[in-house]
């Protein structure tokens, strides 16, 4: 698999710091770590990372932020870059907010906060393995 981006976007800087230090540790070799402290940040760090040729691969939000809200982002995510994976990581959602998610921006896991390291990162391999599938199947290969 091409490196990528694995971009995680959360209001709460403890919460950013501590998934940018997992991710990192789990994946820094074979992909760029990003995170922005808001939805809109996070759509201007993915454009201008696609513009320098990498692939979204993984992105992960929190849902309660101010201006636009993790699953606003998430769906608008998946619409820009239909593969990339999406995950909401949250610990204040309705399972209407969440099944929404699912059905208009393809997401793929919902983890509750205060979240397990393992499952986060067992559901982030699963997700690069769905999301070279998902890249193959839309390139014909």
């Amino acid at each position: 698999m091409e490196r990528g981006i694995l971009l995680c976007v959360d209001d709460e800087p403890i919460v950013l710091c501590a998934l940018r230090d997992q991710l990192r540790k789990a994946y820094a070799d074979r992909h760029v770590v990003e995170v922005a402290e808001s939805a809109e940040e996070g759509l201007e760090i993915l454009d201008e990372l696609v513009d320098e040729g990498l692939v979204p691969l993984v992105v992960i939000s929190d849902f309660l932020m101010p201006g636009m809200k993790g699953d606003a982002f998430l769906i608008e995510a998946s619409r820009r870059f239909p593969c990339v994976i999406t995950v909401m990581l949250s610990g204040q959602v309705d399972k209407s907010t969440i099944a929404r998610t699912r059905d208009e921006g393809n997401l793929y896991r919902f983890i509750e906060k205060p979240w397990d390291a393992e499952e986060l990162l067992e559901s982030i391999d699963t997700g690069l393995t769905l999301f070279e599938h998902r890249y193959r199947a839309s390139n014909g290969t």
